[in-house]
């Protein structure tokens, strides 16, 4: 290097520091003329051309009167790039000031931060160059989806999927729109350690080996990404730097519209390189500097509602914010068109418009936190899910009357996740749909006529299986029980009077027992959820089942495992909720998170019973089992898989569990806590210890006037339901505890 300076620039003596770089090797150089900056590059009449182009470009930027640019500085022959030994050199001036990165972010700086980059693409907004317009980098936001091929290298699968999430959002929301962009050549990378700063203020740029003509917006979008990094309130710091830009360069309207998935796709063009990087080069610290605040703000960024993020930056620009629709006309044009029979959930409702994960964005700009919409198993809008039900919609769509592979792959996968015996599949579209086959092959089977169900027991809207829910016949509204029905007590071990150690189960069972002989070779099912959803969340006593299912069976009936609200992972330490009382029933109903939201149910039997089912009469559903559905349900089961969601239900579950009765102590309105995993109830009594309608009410719409989701349910209605999707965080745990510490608070136990 030191041969180069002197032979070509005549600068000797100098002294060499190293400097990072990724496409270049450079170096500070020091001596008597001044400090520069010495870069070489290897070899191409591609890097030649685009060194060329950059000269030309600072050259025309330098003829600005604010602004410091690394100006080319000629060789003593007048050559602007040196060709050496396969190598290019190139020396620039050295751009002094203080690195954004190191000094505080000032409202007063990040204006400055727009004005500096609003005056610098002014400049170059138009001007053409060939070798820049041509030049194309998984760094341009405009070749975003480049980057998904380093989607692998990131380790953790969660995170991974957190990223591919907003891939897709990017190909919703951007792409259709891209033609609306203006387009002009860019620095392309005003991160912190590429801004300089003097007396508070930006002063210079360096390093545009990123430059590229490329969206307008991106530069904005690339400059508030850095300065948002660790910040409370990313999105008034954001505001600062567009309230700059657009006093020299005005902004337009679908730019600011697209900021929110601009901002996300360069964090995770950072973060998905800096994990290919680190295979390359694990020990380099420039290239992960900013791995961690970008993982950082792309978690909180999810937490950002879009429409906010929307409004946010337009306000900043002096633009209007985006219309809003008025809560009480959308309630007419429902009431206009809907039925009453369609319930609306809590005291003043939500309107939504859109879904991450464990969150849900109103359209208001509210971001809610969900805990409550057990069916997004996989949580809102999974990428992978989502993935699947594009490309399968996109390729095939029929019925079971034709042969495909997605029903063959999907069937095998999920009877791999049950013992033997359970060996058969029938697809249907819901599980209200699943109750209903699952009951008429049971009774077909048997051939006997009578089903045993249990007090506050839900099992689906169709007439049959509101027939056998006690949870609708016996409400306001309902026809009363049936004669073929025998209800009998729900196996509650909280207020029996007996522990749940097995006593409790033995005296439900007890009684159980005393129908099944009353009643002895009429049962054609048993019907029971391991928890029971509606009625409370309320786990079967231990022992219950295993004590149950003999004498059903010795009598001639099926005993039926409803698992479309707990099973798939979501308790935890079991997969399928009759693993819990350590039983194995003939026939399991599945439907709810089986799609993730993607109407889809099944019955899962035996060979034999299937092989009854088998009479002449054929069965058929138009929808269930098509490949769109078989492909879904296929994809949710890989990420459940994939993710580990069931270790993570447990770990998360445990975690809440333990807080909400840590909670109880403090509060002894809090009576109970149960379930498994993330499926869990919390029993709400007032200073009798009875139900407390009023005060879970109470929690459930505080909780919603503070932006979380949660439902309530059970004979009384006052219980608590928990139930959210499983990318539900400890970090989302605490969130809510505390609300609820919050409101109880304001209810003291008299």
């Amino acid at each position: 290097m030191k041969t180069v300076l002197k032979e070509h620039y005549h600068l000797f003596p100098c002294t060499l520091t190293p400097l990072e770089g990724y496409d270049s090797t450079n170096y500070k150089v020091e001596c008597e003329k001044g400090t520069f900056v010495l870069k070489q590059y290897a070899f191409s009449e591609e890097t030649h051309a685009l060194l060329d182009s950059e000269n030309k470009l600072l050259k025309k930027l330098g003829t600005q009167k604010e602004g410091d640019f690394p100006m080319a500085i000629p060789s003593a022959k007048g050559e602007y790039l040196v060709r050496s030994d396969d190598f290019i050199y190139r020396l620039l001036t050295y751009v002094k000031g203080d690195f954004l990165g190191d000094v505080e972010h000032t409202p007063l700086l990040l204006r400055s931060f727009g004005i500096f980059l609003g005056k610098m693409d002014r400049e170059t907004f138009g001007h053409y160059d060939a070798a820049i317009t041509a030049q194309e980098t998984q760094w341009d936001l405009k070749h975003f989806k480049r980057n998904h091929q380093y989607l692998r290298y990131i380790p953790d699968p969660r995170d991974r999927s957190l990223v591919d999430y907003f891939f897709l959002q990017f190909d919703e929301n951007v792409y259709p729109v891209q033609h609306l962009l203006r387009k002009g050549i860019i620095h392309n990378d005003a991160n912190d350690w590429n801004v300089l700063t003097q007396d508070g203020k930006v002063s210079g740029i360096i390093d545009f080996g990123d430059m590229c003509h490329s969206w307008l917006i991106n530069e904005l979008a690339i400059a508030i990404t850095y300065v948002m990094m660790g910040k409370d309130d990313p999105l008034q710091i954001a505001a600062e730097v567009i309230k700059g830009y657009r006093e020299v360069f005005p902004l337009e309207q679908v730019e600011l519209d697209l900021l929110y998935y601009l901002v996300a796709a360069r964090l995770c063009t950072s973060v998905c390189n800096s994990a290919f990087a680190k295979t390359l080069k694990p020990d380099s610290e420039y290239i992960t500097i900013s791995e961690k605040p970008a993982w950082n703000l792309l978690h909180k960024w999810l937490s950002i509602s879009p429409i906010k993020a929307k409004d946010a930056f337009r306000k900043a620009a002096d633009l209007p914010p985006s219309p809003k629709t008025v809560m009480e006309h959308q309630l007419q044009r429902r009431k206009e068109h809907l039925s009453g029979a369609l319930s609306l959930s809590y005291d003043h409702p939500f309107e939504m418009e859109r879904s991450a994960f464990q969150y849900m964005y109103d359209a208001r700009g509210n971001t809610i936190l969900d805990a409550y919409n057990n069916i997004m198993l996989a949580g809102h809008s999974h990428p992978r899910v989502v993935r699947a039900g594009q490309r399968a919609l996109a390729k095939l769509n029929t019925n079971t009357r034709y042969v495909y592979d997605a029903i063959l792959d999907y069937s095998e996968q999920l009877l791999s996740k049950f013992p033997a015996s359970l060996n058969k599949v029938f697809f249907v579209n819901s599980g209200s749909a699943a109750t209903d086959l699952a009951v008429r092959m049971a009774l077909t089977h048997t051939q006997r006529k009578k089903v045993m169900a249990l007090e506050h027991g839900y099992h689906g809207n169709t007439q049959l299986g509101i027939d056998i829910s006690h949870y609708k016949y016996s409400h306001k509204g309902g026809t009363g029980k049936r004669d073929f029905v025998l209800q009998i007590p729900m196996p509650n071990a909280f207020g029996s009077g007996f522990s749940d150690d097995g006593s409790a189960g033995g005296h439900f069972a007890k009684g159980v027992l005393n129908q099944v002989n009353a009643h002895t070779q009429e049962i054609g099912a048993f019907i029971a959820e391991p928890i029971v959803g509606c009625g409370g969340q309320v786990p079967l006593a231990q022992g219950y089942l295993k004590t149950v299912y003999p004498h059903i069976r010795a009598q001639g009936g099926i005993c039926i495992s409803d698992e479309v609200q707990v099973g798939f992972g979501r308790l935890g330490d079991y997969f399928w909720g009759f693993e819990m009382h350590g039983v194995v029933p003939d026939m399991v109903i599945l439907g709810k998170p089986m799609g993730n939201g993607h109407p889809i149910g099944a019955v899962v039997t035996t060979a034999e019973i299937a092989k009854s089912f088998d009479n002449g009469l054929e069965f058929f559903s138009s929808f269930g089992g098509n490949p769109v559905s078989c492909a879904i349900g296929h994809a949710v089961l890989e990420v459940i898989e994939t993710e580990n969601l069931q270790a993570h239900a447990k770990e998360v579950g445990d975690y809440l569990k333990s807080h909400l009765r840590r909670l109880g102590k403090k509060y002894p309105q809090i009576a109970d806590v149960r379930g498994s995993g993330l499926f869990l109830g919390v029993e709400i009594v007032d200073e009798a210890l009875h139900p407390d309608t009023e005060l879970a009410s109470k929690l459930k719409n505080g909780l919603r006037e503070k932006n979380m989701l949660i439902g309530t349910d059970g004979p009384f209605d006052s219980v608590l339901k928990i139930k959210p999707p499983l990318s539900f965080t400890k970090n989302d745990c605490d969130l809510l505890i505390e609300a609820m510490d919050a409101i109880l608070k304001k209810f003291p136990k008299k």
